[in-house]
């Protein structure tokens, strides 16, 4: 018995957490709006916004100082769209900024009054997607944090002189007629038992169109309204003039509202009386009970009844009134979801009627019910296979009042690799060499881009200067830049005429992509395959195997492919990873880089052949040809030979030094040398172009490759001190920053050295 009174206690505690649910007077609704008001006033479109932007983590621009930056933002809508789902749906950086957009117009007021049709091809998670956010939208708005507020009337009888007898007496008999002739259901019972029954002190006469009880106030009353009831604070300021608070001096409240105020108004001759009996409660939302979000499939058949009303309702308004015309109590399926969101799942079969008839919803934003017009004011969503256009391209005038937002098959590598880590386990990554796992991604998206890229051409007219590391139509490149990464090795030629503009361009290619290719079930039939045949305990997948995979095989899958693709890939892999072995083998001593630079930002500002002191380093320089020379060739690296290129090179950094670096970054913001744009770029320059020498002195040192064989073993001893320690330091920094393990480390130098990849790119 202990058990089972612990167990109702808990549950009448869990009750009283809910007390604040019942309606509460307008004038405490009153208080709660002062309080927070930009909680309280939202319209659905302003509380979508609020939910998508509290559920997503805005990562930082890789480039801020970037005076190019499109600030194409790392969006992590792992919150939104994958924690505490069935089906985790990931959206990678390109859908993301497209939807983040979108809210953002949501939220001003600039994107209503239409249908957003989220259209992509069958695979592409659509329905995950949708689900997932209804979902989320549903918890959201059910918590303090989300929480919005709807009309409920309390009409007191004994404001209207209570009832004769002969009038109880005529309702009753009413009622017991309705309660035969009709089969209602248990709950309709209770409700009209509450509502109707002669003793109650009050009528409750609830919105079923969920207006926030602030439209209530008549129109040319708002401004005075909430003039009188706000501060002058930032707040009043914001809500008098900015475009997302418009709805609430312009929407009229529902037919049933305005004709109650309208009726009481004549009866209490005062507003103020009239407000109070307006009551404000939480507006439950409740997706299975269509209510605030309501999704209809393509096979769902019409309801047969389009007008609802609520006849012992009605009845006890007319008594209360006395008239039976002033108050109709009808409303549509449309008022369910009033203030909420109504959703198709593809637009086919019946949902294609249902989005014709949301023409003129939309369009006008009210809806015909018998002789009364409903307002409707609802975000309206749909999802749409590209096959299923045909359906409605009859309506032309119909095309103006949608919003389509692509959902193609994933373009971004690293989401890609999320969803194999999602499904396969994130424990596949140590079955494979760095980077290899990620190559597999590019595979698959190459076969979802079009081959031919206007933007990128216009931007590199001459890729085969790429060639050694880059496919010919730059699909690698612009994955890369899909990602939100440009690839250090670009020419700086390149890098400076990657501008916004064209950045741009590039990025909203990614909408008219991923149509086509492996889809997302595809790419996971295939991933298993592969995973499944080559993950071994004691070997892991390299580049070779990888290769061989798409090439031998399955060459059919290779076949789908843009040709010289894998060629490519093998290219960029084999530049990177040699690129980690300089890298773990540079150690060079950053202090005397650092004076470099320094140095010689302060001497461009001189002729040659002078002597001055460093402001910055307190050096004293001989600045002299030599001396510009001996920076320059490692600052510019194999083009540091040709004395042209290093006067100009020369010159066009004095001109960024006296234009931007000494006149905004020192001057007006007060950075040291060291903090500013300029110095950072030299400095990673003259780093990356001796880790490009790294690797020389150890070419022609055989020992050094049987080392690095003999890592780890007892033969390792045998050798000389300097190439152990050569050997162990370039092991380690591999493991430490580009995640091998000691075997990883030992297989990718061997291979880096085997294949002369030093040889092979040297130019580059």
């Amino acid at each position: 018995m202990d058990t089972i009174s612990r167990a109702l206690h808990h549950m009448d505690r869990s009750a009283n957490e809910w007390e604040h649910l019942a309606p509460i007077p307008f004038e405490e609704f009153l208080k709660i709006l002062v309080a927070n008001p930009t909680r309280v006033i939202r319209n659905v479109f302003q509380v979508f916004h609020d939910m998508v932007m509290s559920h997503i983590d805005i990562g930082a621009d890789e480039y801020p100082d970037d005076p190019e930056s499109i600030h194409f933002i790392p969006y992590d809508c792992r919150r939104l769209f994958v924690e505490g789902t069935d089906h985790p749906f990931f959206a990678d950086r390109l859908f993301a900024n497209r939807f983040v957009g979108l809210v953002e117009a949501l939220k001003r007021g600039s994107l209503q009054n239409k249908i957003y049709v989220f259209e992509g091809p069958p695979g592409s998670g659509k329905s995950t997607f949708l689900n997932n956010l209804l979902l989320k939208f549903e918890n959201y708005v059910n918590t303090d944090a989300g929480i919005r507020y709807e009309a409920v009337w309390r009409l007191d009888r004994q404001a209207f002189g209570g009832f004769t007898r002969h009038e109880t007496a005529v309702f009753l008999d009413k009622l017991s007629k309705l309660l035969e002739e009709h089969d209602f259901s248990q709950d309709e019972l209770l409700a009209a038992e509450h509502a109707l029954h002669p003793g109650d002190d009050y009528v409750e006469i609830p919105c079923p169109s969920h207006d926030n009880p602030l439209l209530v106030i008549p129109k040319q009353l708002r401004r005075q309204f909430f003039d009188d009831l706000f501060k002058n604070d930032e707040m009043k300021w914001r809500l008098f003039t900015e475009k997302e608070y418009e709805w609430l001096f312009r929407d009229t409240p529902c037919t049933i509202c305005s004709s109650l105020y309208q009726a009481l108004l004549a009866r209490l001759k005062s507003p103020a009386a009239v407000l109070g009996m307006l009551h404000a409660r939480p507006y439950r939302f409740n997706r299975r009970l269509g209510e605030g979000v309501s999704v209809f499939n393509p096979g769902d058949k019409p309801m047969r009844n389009s007008v609802f009303t609520n006849e012992m309702l009605q009845s006890r308004i007319n008594a209360i009134l006395k008239d039976s015309n002033l108050v109709k109590y009808l409303f549509s399926e449309y008022a369910k979801t009033n203030n909420g969101i109504y959703s198709l799942m593809d637009i086919k079969g019946h949902n294609t009627d249902r989005l014709i008839e949301l023409h003129n919803i939309v369009s006008e934003g009210v809806h015909k019910v018998d002789d009364l017009e409903e307002n409707v004011d609802s975000l309206f969503l749909a999802l749409m296979n590209p096959e299923d256009k045909s359906n409605i391209e009859g309506y032309q005038s119909f095309l103006d009042r949608i919003e389509y937002i692509k959902i193609p098959y994933v373009l971004d590598l690293n989401t890609e690799v999320e969803i194999y880590r999602n499904t396969f386990g994130k424990h596949i990554d140590h079955s494979f060499l760095p980077r290899v796992l990620h190559n597999f991604a590019r595979i698959i998206i190459a076969s979802r881009m079009d081959e031919r890229s206007f933007a990128m051409h216009e931007w590199i007219p001459e890729p085969h200067r790429y060639s050694t590391f880059c496919d010919f139509n730059l699909q690698l490149l612009k994955m890369e830049i899909y990602t939100g990464f440009i690839p250090p090795w670009l020419s700086e030629e390149d890098r400076k005429r990657l501008t916004a503009k064209r950045r741009r361009q590039i990025i909203s290619e990614g909408e008219n992509e991923g149509h086509r290719g492996f889809s997302g079930r595809d790419a996971l039939k295939i991933f298993g395959e592969f995973y499944s045949t080559f993950a071994r305990k004691d070997k892991l997948i390299t580049m070779t195997i990888l290769i061989a995979f798409f090439t031998k095989v399955h060459p059919e899958l290779g076949k789908q492919l843009p040709n010289g693709f894998l060629d490519a890939l093998r290219g960029l892999y084999n530049f990177t990873i040699l690129q980690e072995v300089k890298e773990s083998l540079y150690y060079y001593n950053e202090e005397q880089i650092s004076r470099d630079v320094q140095n010689y930002l302060f001497a461009i500002n001189f002729e040659p052949e002078v002597d001055e002191t460093c402001t910055w380093t307190r050096d004293k320089l001989h600045i002299s040809e030599s001396f510009f020379e001996g920076i320059e060739s490692r600052l510019l690296g194999a083009n540091g030979r040709d004395r042209a290129q290093r006067l100009a090179f020369r010159k066009e950094i004095q001109r960024e030094y006296a234009a931007h670096t000494l006149a905004q970054e020192i001057l007006f913001e007060g950075k040291g040398i060291t903090a500013t744009r300029l110095y950072r770029t030299l400095f990673d320059k003259y780093v990356f172009n001796l880790k490009e020498k790294a690797l020389d002195p150890f070419l022609e040192n055989v020992n050094f490759r049987r080392a690095i064989k003999d890592f780890g073993k007892e033969e390792f001893k045998t050798y000389d001190k300097r190439i152990r320690d050569d050997v162990t330091f370039l092991v380690n920094n591999l493991c430490s920053k580009f995640r091998y393990t000691k075997n990883g480390a030992k297989e990718v130098c061997i291979y880096a050295i085997d294949n002369d990849l030093a040889k092979a790119y040297g130019s580059t």
